[in-house]
């Protein structure tokens, strides 16, 4: 049987989500053809990408070290000219933080599908991006696996007939640890997620919970659901990803292993399901799956991020930018495990919001909260 030629762009190709977006691209090639490359500051893996992929556009925060390196074939091109390609049939935003968010705006509003993985891009402005989605004729799918897991579960689904949205949590690579003890973590310790292997600063927002607050204000845009609509559950096992109960009280489930090239497939692929070498649940070794409350005294990370989402206007944006880089002191050993909540919840708590929430708007409030932030660390750092 014939089909159809799905050409994608990748934007932020070297980092996790990315990579394993091209060993999709590479599990099928005469499905997909990759037409554009994007990533930050990891010349030497996106040279090898372009190498074996060979997009016509690539682009990184350098330009100019691209230009004497590839084919004369190959174009360096801005984040939005690889987005808003004409060539582009899905476009894979999974660049971490701000620096997605105008590129994946201008996909949607010259009609592209995209497939976003960028949670921070809906966390800053899901309005915007809806609204550029109507104007453009574009589609969002989700590639995050809770949100996938949402996203299948509720085909065939009148939205009206939704009583409530279930996302899960693993609680995290400290979920297991004495809370007295999370002032001492070290950096390798909060990396060493039980379930998922992700990039750094998203591992961290796992360990302390954060990333599902911005999932669940993630989830009320994507599926124009309230707030008070969206639970959390801990389910330890990660197999179930994500659950939606209806009105007459029945739940619809979306199960696998962890593993990232599931949503990642299913989101270039949509309708279709194309094979893939992930092995099957095996329930009878699995013997029973867990699930339990989610403890706001170990996460407080969460309830700032879910004060934010339900404050609006430029808060998400503000609170989301001041964790980015609360992770990174953390990670760079100058801020505790357990700073980090204070530091935010201190933002929360000083931010003043602009509630007509423009694109400009938006980017004052990240502005704001990476001064805050810094500010902070500098008054608090203990190195």
């Amino acid at each position: 049987m014939d089909h159809t030629l799905t050409r994608v762009a990748v934007l932020g190709s070297t980092g996790s989500v990315g990579r394993q977006t091209l060993d999709v691209v590479r599990a099928y090639p005469d499905r997909f053809q990759v037409t554009g490359l994007a990533a930050g500051q990891n010349v030497e893996l996106l040279l090898d990408q372009v190498a074996e992929f060979k997009p016509g556009l690539v682009c990184c925060v350098d330009p100019t070290s691209l230009r004497d390196r590839v084919d004369a074939s190959v174009r360096v091109a801005s984040l939005t000219e690889i987005a808003c390609d004409p060539e582009v049939d899905v476009v894979v935003s999974a660049i971490v933080g701000k620096d997605g968010l105008d590129p994946t705006r201008a996909a949607l509003e010259a009609g592209k599908c995209v497939a976003l993985a960028n949670k921070e891009a809906m966390v800053m402005a899901g309005n915007l991006l809806t609204q550029a989605a109507r104007r453009g004729g574009g589609e969002i799918r989700p590639v995050d696996s809770e949100h996938s897991a949402v996203w299948q579960c509720l085909m065939g689904e009148d939205r009206d007939s939704v009583r409530r949205l279930i996302l899960t949590a693993s609680g995290g690579a400290l979920r297991d640890l004495p809370v007295e003890a999370l002032a001492e973590v070290s950096p390798e310790k909060a990396l060493a997620h039980p379930t998922w292997q992700m990039g750094r600063r998203i591992t961290v927002d796992s360990a302390t919970l954060f990333n599902k607050g911005l999932e669940v204000i993630e989830a009320r845009w994507l599926f124009d659901i309230p707030y008070e609509q969206i639970d959390i559950v801990l389910h330890r096992e990660s197999i179930i990803h994500s659950m939606v109960e209806m009105v007459d009280g029945s739940l619809k489930a979306q199960l696998s292993l962890p593993d990232m090239r599931l949503p990642i497939q299913y989101a270039l692929t949509y309708p279709e399901r194309l094979p893939l070498d992930l092995l099957s649940v095996d329930f009878v070794k699995l013997g029973s799956l867990n699930f339990g409350r989610m403890d706001m005294e170990r996460y407080p990370c969460l309830g700032v991020a879910l004060a934010a989402g339900r404050k609006g206007g430029t808060y998400p944006a503000a609170i989301a930018a001041a964790d980015e880089e609360a992770v990174a002191a953390f990670l760079d050993g100058h801020l505790r495990f357990t700073d980090i909540p204070h530091l935010l919840a201190g933002a929360l708590d000083k931010h003043l919001p602009d509630t007509a929430a423009s694109l400009s708007a938006i980017m004052d409030a990240d502005a704001w909260g990476r001064r805050f932030a810094a500010e902070w660390i500098k008054e608090h750092s203990w190195t």
